[in-house]
């Protein structure tokens, strides 16, 4: 089969060998796959889970239709279409564990659809529900919310009952487009006064929750943009993985402050974590209460001109690979 995979000099199309799947997966015929930042962080050096390295196939997250199965999989038949996550996705025919797999709605969301939005919702659920255990009527803050998990996030915020939901963007024009993805306030993470923006809209207290993306240089103004009480959910680090920590003021919010990644999870805890956002939130994936713009689609042989693309870091919502098209 056709695969992308990592080469002396950036990614290349070559041929291997279909995946023989063990009795807890599945195969399954790839119809499209979504370009995430750790994709064009693995063609830099950086090994996420079993994917780097050169000669490696590319890829994470794919839709397509169950060609096979194991033993042990249940409730998943040949035949049905899936989003699922897996190393090496970026290929004509991907395996994955079946409890890393999700059902792609009969209707509301089409495979390419699916793929933009699975393992966002994925991620996003277990940052804002099983981490930063939000509940309805609460105030949330989404630091980085025109990313692709970002735009999800705010999404995600309208589903649960969020009385105030507010994005930052350091980028005008999709801070502009916040709004159409559930931002009832756009906020440059940039500005001087942007923390006491957020005080003033929740009348000096801060927000319930912060999912933050950008870290960095944001760490304190974080923690002055949360409640006493609140929770802080790190899930990505856009401005640095280092910056000044006042640890005064995180012990005067008396804040919550978590750290999640897949990278370090077992496979009985990736299952959990389908499980959750599955039986939580996935409902709303078909009855269109997330959705995702579709920055540009690329054909699988055009994979190192989608990285290219995400590299140029002007794209709005996903980068998306199709397959077979």
């Amino acid at each position: 089969m056709k695969a992308v995979v990592l080469g002396d000099s950036g990614v290349e199309i070559a041929e291997v060998d279909v995946p023989e799947i063990n009795a807890s997966q599945v195969l399954v015929k790839v119809a499209a796959c979504s370009v995430n930042r750790s994709d064009l962080l693995t063609t830099q050096g950086h090994n996420y889970g079993h994917v780097g390295g050169e000669k490696k196939v590319m890829g994470a997250s794919f839709t397509g239709n169950v060609v096979a199965i194991g033993d042990d999989v249940e409730g998943i038949s040949i035949g049905d279409k899936v989003a699922a996550t897996g190393a090496a996705g970026w290929a004509e025919y991907a395996a994955s564990n079946w409890r890393r797999v999700n059902p792609v709605p009969s209707s509301g969301v089409d495979l390419i659809e699916a793929a933009a939005l699975s393992s966002g919702v994925v991620i996003m659920h277990d940052a804002i529900v099983t981490n930063g255990h939000f509940e309805s009527g609460q105030t949330i803050l989404i630091q980085g919310a025109s990313s692709g998990v970002g735009i999800i996030a705010m999404q995600m915020g309208k589903y649960l009952g969020a009385s105030l939901v507010i994005g930052t963007s350091t980028n005008a024009e999709r801070r502009g487009r916040l709004a159409q993805f559930g931002a009832d306030m756009s906020l440059d993470s940039r500005d001087e006064d942007w923390v006491d923006r957020v005080l003033e809209a929740t009348d000096g207290n801060g927000v319930d929750l912060l999912v933050d993306q950008v870290s960095g240089y944001t760490a304190n103004q974080n923690m002055s943009a949360t409640k006493v009480h609140g929770r802080i959910i790190n899930v990505g680090r856009l401005g640095g993985d280092k910056g000044e920590f006042d640890f005064n003021k995180h012990a005067e919010r008396r804040l919550t402050y978590i750290g999640t990644t897949g990278r370090t999870r077992s496979p009985a805890e990736h299952a959990e974590v389908f499980r959750l956002a599955r039986e939580g939130v996935w409902d709303g994936v078909g009855r269109g209460s997330f959705r995702m713009p579709i920055d540009s689609t690329f054909d699988l042989s055009e994979a190192q001109a989608a990285l290219d693309r995400m590299a140029e870091d002007k794209h709005f919502g996903r980068i998306m690979l199709t397959v077979g098209a």
